[in-house]
């Protein structure tokens, strides 16, 4: 045997142990499985039939809620594991949702995300399959007299929940990721009351060479930063400013624009701002709670959210730095009210609003 000929038979040795290498990567990474199983922290996302979704559901009779893109059921897989099931309707937009979901949160795992335990893809159905939150959404026990109302210390370990998944979504994945829709009614409360990001059917995975991304999907009016309304390219701080119009509804207990009369709203954010610059928050709080709040808290919490809902989005804070702010590590300055000028309101009215605008060097100070 030549040299030669043992150098050629060593390069397709090798090549082959390269392919298969390259082959163990790419299915180490598909952790799809097909075993209707319960599902448990260590297993990687199930697919499953639509039988096993019509048994699991009983033939999808027990509704917990709808939303634009479809309908959420309660369903019990086998081994008693009680999930929520998602039946997506139109089948295109229905489609962007799905493969948005797939590819945000059926990928990474936080305590303060709502886990996503596997799908079903038969022909045109498109269901996802969430882990069960008890507690159902942080909106109805904020606007709905029914529900059981939240004390002050659950709303604000609520809003620093809410923050850090945030956070963990802009700043520690291998993408940023920009969830693009949130408020109250896609935060839901488990067992516990601990709060879980939702709803992630138009998330954006931003690379981390890039900073903007154009959408055309249509927002939630009232959570929508001033960038997004104007058509510009958005950034995770379009997730900042929707943060802060929840942070103030948290607070308050009241929705950020409410009808008083026949083509007039009450837009809650300016008289929170004034409120916040005068110093007078104590008027913010769900009244339902009857002054029972940390001082402190409230006013941290206020400053917090002001900042947050900045019309130029330089001025308004990182997910992080929230995070470090409600942990009382960095300290918060008082945004000022400045200049008025008429802008087209978020309910579609022209009306006269107070703009906040300040340097983002006032923003904070280390404490």
């Amino acid at each position: 045997m030549t040299i030669e000929t043992v150098v050629l038979l060593m390069a397709d040795v090798l090549a082959v142990i390269l392919i298969g290498l390259v082959l163990l990567r790419v299915m180490g990474k598909q952790k799809f499985c097909t075993a209707d199983k319960p599902v448990n922290s260590n297993s990687g996302l199930t697919i499953f039939s639509d039988t096993q979704i019509k048994r699991a559901t009983r033939n999808f009779s027990e509704k917990l809620g709808e939303g634009g893109f479809g309908c959420v059921f309660k369903g019990t897989l086998q081994g008693s594991s009680v999930v929520a099931v998602k039946k997506l309707k139109d089948i295109r937009q229905g489609e962007k949702q799905f493969r948005a979901e797939v590819q945000t949160v059926g990928i990474i795992q936080h305590i303060n995300l709502v886990r996503l335990y596997g799908f079903c893809a038969e022909g045109s159905k498109r269901l996802l399959i969430y882990e069960y939150m008890e507690n159902g959404s942080l909106s109805s026990h904020l606007f709905s007299r029914t529900s059981v109302k939240l004390i002050w210390e659950l709303r604000y370990r609520i809003a620093f929940g809410i923050a850090r998944g945030l956070a963990y979504l802009h700043e520690e994945c291998e993408d940023c990721i920009i969830h693009c829709d949130m408020k109250p009614d896609n935060v839901l409360l488990d067992a516990h009351f601990c709060p879980k990001i939702a709803d992630f059917g138009m998330a954006k995975l931003l690379g981390r060479d890039f900073n903007r991304a154009l959408t055309t999907m249509r927002g939630t009016i009232g959570y929508l930063a001033p960038e997004w309304i104007s058509g510009l390219p958005i950034t995770h701080k379009s997730d900042v400013y929707s943060y802060g119009m929840t942070l103030l509804e948290i607070i308050s207990g009241r929705r950020n624009a409410e009808k008083i009369k026949e083509g007039r709203f009450t837009y809650f954010p300016i008289f929170a701002a004034v409120k916040v610059a005068e110093r007078d928050v104590m008027c913010l709080l769900d009244s339902w709670l009857d002054g029972y709040v940390n001082v402190e808290q409230l006013s941290r919490a206020c400053k917090i959210a002001c900042w947050c809902i900045q019309d130029d989005e330089d001025h308004r804070p990182m997910m992080g730095q929230v995070v470090r702010m409600l942990e009382g590590v960095m300290d918060v300055e008082v945004p000022s009210v400045a200049r008025t000028k008429r802008v087209y309101a978020l309910t579609g009215q022209r009306e006269e609003r107070k703009i906040l605008g300040t340097r983002s060097s006032d923003l904070h100070k280390a404490s």
